[in-house]
């Protein structure tokens, strides 16, 4: 056994987030690589006609934990589902429960966020930094506790050209905004969000730096770290190649692209596509946690989990790729035969959205219409489009991402550990 998947053995893990896309890898890879640790909680806000047991049921039974299945019968077992809402005072958990997660805690990883670019600036900010507040809050009450791993974004500090692993200052206290939110109405938080905002492309990025703000400033004696993953794609290697839950992001416009309803692209095709696979981040949470719990270093250390210094490829290139893939293994019902041209000129964009776009879409719906069916292409395809338009900053741009204290952590782990933490190249 390896000696990150040795220390986890007998731990009792709390993970937010744990619902979504990295919080499920997380749990599969440990669960497949400890089999022995105590328990793992999860904070769960049931959903419509899904109770918190259906819900973990459902997690449990997808194609991701067919390995754990194997090596940890009693998985169910393993998993206690807490019922939270992190928008609440306390996440709204109950007596019992809290005095369980206060005393048993060995490590957190904090997962949980919102990741919509058009989020509202009061919600994202409650999820994003005042639920972290809550957390680090929490922490700080656990005897038995040794790590926090506070999950960040690279693009939090996206406003500057090159990043060290260092936290930068915002403009506005976190904590002044938090109190402002409070009493402010709703249209008055968003006429002043850009004012905030300022060179920070969206409210996901900025609330993102707040957080790590708050990290730093409530950390109190706790032993805390902080990744930031760059765009976080389908797993490379574990538990399989390939696996992905969602739609988010740039996996939205790959799959629009293989059905063919995306055929151009508002992007500078020699920008650097960071994307980083999910397998790879999760590798590196667990050497972290294990590496603060162990090391207990006497600053907290942000580590970057990114690919353009390693293994750059830029957007024409993975665009090749991803069509000869497609090629190869074409995707089911296709509108069209899948083509990719991307331009960085804003005529030539607007000429490809109107042409090989809109076009389509309105003659397709027509064709609906006439034959008794609900138009709908239109309808998807101006998601897709929009979804590109959010997306324009940051496939039109570089970044340079420093990754000394990544370097450092690999150096510090066995050769069985460095085998599967370290990126592909």
């Amino acid at each position: 056994m390896s000696m990150i998947a040795a220390f986890y053995g007998g731990k009792s893990i709390l993970i937010t987030g744990a619902t979504g896309f990295l919080g499920k890898v997380l749990m599969e890879k440990l669960f497949r690589t400890s089999p022995d640790l105590k328990v793992i909680y999860i904070l769960v806000r049931p959903k419509a006609g899904q109770t918190l047991q259906q819900r973990v049921f459902q997690i449990l039974n997808s194609k991701l934990f067919e390995k754990v299945k194997e090596v940890c019968p009693n998985v169910h077992e393993k998993i206690r589902a807490i019922y939270a809402d992190l928008s609440q005072n306390d996440f709204a958990i109950s007596k019992e429960d809290m005095q369980e997660l206060l005393s048993c805690t060995n490590i957190i990883f904090h997962c949980a966020a919102t990741v919509r670019f058009d989020d509202t600036l009061r919600h994202a900010v409650q999820l994003n930094v005042t639920a972290t507040r809550q957390l680090l809050l929490m922490a700080s009450q656990m005897p038995k506790l040794e790590a926090f791993i506070h999950i960040s974004t690279a693009y939090s500090n996206c406003n500057l050209k090159h990043i060290d692993e260092v936290i930068y200052p915002c403009p506005v206290e976190p904590k002044k905004i938090i109190d402002s939110l409070e009493w402010l109405d709703d249209a008055i938080i968003e006429e002043i969000a850009p004012k905030l905002i300022r060179d920070w492309p969206n409210i996901y990025t900025y609330t993102k730096a707040l957080g790590e703000m708050v990290v730093q400033q409530e950390s109190r004696n706790l032993n805390i770290a902080i990744i930031r993953p760059s765009i976080v794609g389908a797993t490379w290697q574990e538990p399989f190649p390939g696996w992905v839950d969602n739609i988010n992001g740039p996996n939205g416009l790959i799959i629009a692209a293989g059905k063919g309803f995306l055929r151009a692209l508002k992007a500078t095709p020699k920008a650097v596509a960071d994307l980083i696979p999910v397998d790879t981040v999760v590798n590196l949470m667990l050497a972290v946690g294990w590496y603060t719990a162990v090391h207990r270093p006497k600053s907290m250390l942000v580590y970057h989990c990114t690919s353009g210094n390693l293994n750059p490829c830029n957007w024409h290139k993975m665009g090749v790729q991803v069509l000869a893939t497609f090629e190869k293994i074409p995707l089911e019902r296709a509108f069209r035969r899948p083509y990719a041209n991307f331009t960085s000129n804003n005529f030539t964009s607007q000429y490809w959205n109107a042409v090989s776009h809109r076009a389509p879409a309105i003659i397709y719906d027509c064709y609906l219409r006439l034959t008794g069916r609900k138009p709908r292409m239109t309808k998807v395809m101006n998601q897709i489009l929009r979804t590109a338009s959010m997306l324009e900053y940051f496939i039109n741009r570089s970044w340079e991402w420093s990754t000394y204290n990544t370097e450092m952590l690999m150096s510090e782990l066995s050769p069985e550990d460095q085998r599967v933490s370290i990126a592909p190249t």
